[in-house]
């Protein structure tokens, strides 16, 4: 029988568990684990409410790859910290509480002896791993859980479900989206929803990733243009259509940004042909912990005994964190 693959977009949630839980949250050495005990409560509460059979937890091997950097130098530019090292061949890097960074390793130990699978692909980030991911499921569901809207121009109906939990207001308040609910939502043709997304989010642009948009077009007027012409294609056609019906003052920002417009479709889009790298060769959900020594031995030294009952106990383990 299909079943279903819960994709978690790893540093979106380990950055919002860091941010939801106090540092005074730490180990018995007085190190800080709050996005540990925050994002392993996560993937238990997760498994509880949706119950798949599948779980993959998506890295960024690469937050600021260069074919997109390349492309529109401003993408995340923002983000990136000022003692990043200087030079063409330096990686940037991101700016990170100091706290977090470390964490971010002891998580990874935590889903290595769990036995829960992540996955990454280089040069790429977390979405383009989740989109190829979703993007070749043939047979299970899928359920893309970020707090990054970016992902809903994956939802799908065919050939399986692709739906988006948006958890940027919190698990409580997550909200499940497909097709329509994107459509509904925002205004964008439900037969092609998912793009139509993303279309509208090249034209709006998103000052959050660095994305300048086109000059007098906002999230309403961008959705009402994808929706009246079909496409951006389409749109860009029209605006270069001087008998066109498309208002003039439109129709002059879009062929000023064409050459925006031409680079905002890689840079946005997520990739569905990453060459992804599997921590596992099974993704399905661990009957038992892979490694219990080293389980324990993380629960001792971390203290997250209390978050890793909970997880046993959404994955039905026979395992006590005491």
């Amino acid at each position: 029988m299909p079943g279903s693959l819960m994709l978690l977009d790893g540093a979106s949630l380990w950055f919002r568990s860091f941010f939801a839980l106090p540092e005074k949250m730490t180990a018995p050495d007085g190190r800080p684990v709050n996005a540990v005990r925050g994002f392993v409560d996560t993937i238990a509460n997760l498994v509880t409410r949706e119950q798949p059979t599948r779980l993959v937890v998506c890295l960024d091997l690469d937050w600021r790859p260069a074919f997109r950097t390349d492309l529109i130098p401003s993408y995340k530019a923002h983000r990136v910290a000022e003692s990043a090292p200087a030079g063409a061949d330096s990686p940037d890097v991101e700016e990170v509480p100091d706290t977090l960074t470390p964490q971010v390793e002891m998580i990874l130990d935590v889903l290595r002896a769990a036995g829960i699978a992540t996955s990454g692909a280089e040069g790429c980030e977390a979405d383009d791993v989740i989109g190829t991911l979703a993007h070749e499921e043939a047979v299970d569901s899928v359920l893309v859980v970020s707090g990054d809207r970016d992902l809903l121009q994956v939802v799908a109906d065919d050939p399986v479900e692709v739906r988006v939990l948006y958890v940027g207001r919190g698990l409580a308040k997550a909200e499940k989206l497909g097709p329509v609910e994107v459509a509904d939502k925002y205004g964008v043709p439900v037969g092609r929803a998912g793009i139509a997304y993303a279309e509208m989010s090249m034209l709006r642009g998103d000052p959050s990733d660095g994305l300048p948009g086109v000059p007098g077009i906002g999230e309403k007027t961008a959705a009402k243009l994808i929706t009246e012409y079909g496409d951006l294609d389409a749109l860009e056609i029209a605006a270069g259509d001087p008998s066109s019906t498309l208002a003039k003052r439109a129709r002059s920002s879009i062929v000023d940004s064409s050459d925006y417009l031409t680079a905002a479709r890689t840079v946005v889009l997520v990739r569905t042909d990453a060459e992804t790298i599997d921590s596992s060769d099974d993704d399905r959900l661990p009957s038992a912990p892979v490694d219990p020594e080293a389980l324990a031995n993380l629960v001792e030294s971390l203290g997250i005994g209390g978050s890793v009952g909970r997880l046993a106990k959404a994955l039905d383990w026979e395992f006590s964190a005491d």
